[in-house]
């Protein structure tokens, strides 16, 4: 074997640059105000108001779940990208409310938007799930292993709440939002900032675990959080990370024409807009008022709806940051389509 040549293996190389082609939303269909949700908190409408920012919040029907937000959101950023779906190799959705282990949400929502045999699959990165999902489609097409990325943030948190629970219950929301990414002329979504601290995990998340709820030990796990921790860690932690996925785009604040953030809460919102030193001129995504916090469908929904209301941001800079359970983070920078 010595004296013979060692075969090469062939490496794939893609596009310099990739951009979002356009944004698909699906919102669940109830508008479900404070009032609903305050008897079994023992608590108010401004109480939620001041605490949060959310007035109401958008909810599925029980027989909507998170694939058919998924779907419709999908289709929508397809038809707008247009893209042949059938051009679309990579399908990536972020959910944290899928309600069974396997298949994966994304396989079948690449089979139903005529995608099929894209390769498929869910990542769990909470809140922070959309921005990671996004920093994998653009590595992915470079790289050259996709042409056309299919992102997803989908989730169903109606089905993870326990009404009487004053923690985090009464914030969540359910909804889809989908992007399509593909090869880009000009660089179009910048060098993601990401990462983790597990020392954490206990802040936010499920309050028991399958296993428990079968051998009868826990109730069906909802979801919980430890507010101040969160809180904190968001407002100072998280401004860092935003500071950084600025700098990795070699922008500043001021080249911004919008800051979409995790929708969690309006005043983890205000602080980042404060501690970034946001100008006048950058628009803020404030979705959450009407939509809740749908966890990592809040950023693509947030800027479908701020795209909806500001056509003028198209081909603008958006500063997008998600944060959550893990604990987990993600920002990049990206051209708005």
């Amino acid at each position: 074997m010595s004296n013979m040549t060692k075969p090469t293996l062939q490496q794939s190389h893609g596009p310099a640059y990739t951009r979002i082609y356009a944004v698909g939303a699906a919102r669940g269909e109830n508008a479900v105000p404070n009032a609903d949700l305050v008897g079994p908190i023992d608590s108010s409408d401004e109480w939620i108001q001041q605490r949060t920012g959310i007035v109401t919040r958008t909810r599925a029907g029980a027989d909507v779940s998170a694939l058919d937000l998924a779907t419709e959101s999908a289709r929508e950023a397809i038809e707008k990208s247009g893209v042949a779906p059938e051009l679309i190799d990579l399908v990536i959705v972020a959910t944290i409310s899928n309600v069974q282990q396997t298949p994966s949400m994304s396989a079948v929502v690449a089979d139903r938007v005529g995608a099929n045999p894209a390769a498929a699959y869910d990542t769990n990165a909470a809140c922070a799930g959309y921005a990671y999902a996004v920093a994998q489609a653009d590595a992915l097409i470079r790289t050259g292993v996709a042409h056309y990325a299919l992102v997803i943030g989908a989730e169903k948190l109606s089905d993870v709440v326990d009404p009487t629970d004053r923690s985090i219950s009464f914030l969540l929301g359910d909804g889809a939002g989908a992007v399509v990414i593909g090869p880009s002329e000009f660089p179009g979504i910048a060098r993601t900032v990401w990462g983790s601290d597990g020392s954490k995990a206990g802040a936010v998340g499920m309050n028991g675990t399958l296993t428990e709820f079968r051998d009868g030990a826990a109730e069906w796990p909802t979801l919980r959080q430890e507010g101040q921790t969160v809180f904190r860690w968001a407002v100072w932690d998280m401004a860092k990370v935003a500071k950084q996925a600025l700098d990795a785009a070699g922008v500043s604040a001021a080249d911004l024409a919008a800051f979409i953030p995790h929708q969690a809460n309006m005043r983890i919102i205000d602080e980042f807009a404060k501690q970034l030193k946001l100008p006048e001129s950058v628009v803020i995504a404030r979705d959450i008022a009407t939509t809740g916090n749908t966890s990592a469908a809040s950023i693509p929904l947030a800027t479908h709806r701020l795209l909806d209301e500001h056509p003028e941001l198209s081909g603008g800079l958006a500063l997008q940051i998600g944060f959550g359970a893990g604990l987990v983070f993600g920002a990049q920078v990206v051209v708005l389509p």
